[in-house]
């Protein structure tokens, strides 16, 4: 089941990030590096523990990350960085969530903080595909 998901995941990341690095635009872009760059981070930075206590490296790359994001969502002209700098909020307080219940099985400290990586590489994806589309709108002209 593990290797399922490992598998899907990278697929994913792959899929998503290769596709806005080719037909995305800048946001876009960093957005892709920065979870290609997170990725492999936060693999490398995981303790021997494996989340049975708070994963500090990973919370480092977590907040970084969302530092990424949060800049570019405020220099976008698009929305769906928004979402993205949500997404990466929520994965990033889950280590606080840890700080305060220590005794948070590693499961489900290891999962909450990984599954908001799905639903970001997809909106990444979206806001790739719609990339064309906004080009195309007469506001994205003018501006």
């Amino acid at each position: 089941m593990i290797l399922i998901r490992v598998l899907l995941y990278n697929a994913l990341l792959v899929g998503a990030c290769s596709y806005a690095w080719l037909r995305g635009r800048t946001d876009e872009r960093i957005t892709a590096a920065t979870c290609l760059v997170a990725t492999v981070a936060s693999f490398a930075l995981v303790t021997q523990l494996r989340f049975a206590e708070l994963e500090v490296g990973v919370l480092a790359v977590d907040l970084a990350a969302l530092g990424v994001f949060v800049g570019v969502a405020l220099r976008s002209e698009r929305f769906w960085p928004l979402w993205v700098s949500g997404l990466q909020l929520t994965s990033s307080v889950t280590h606080l969530l840890k700080l305060v219940e220590p005794n948070l099985m590693p499961f489900a400290y290891s999962a909450a903080e990984a599954v908001w990586s799905y639903p970001i590489l997809i909106i990444l994806a979206i806001g790739t595909w719609r990339v064309k589309r906004y080009q195309q709108l007469p506001s994205a002209a003018a501006g």
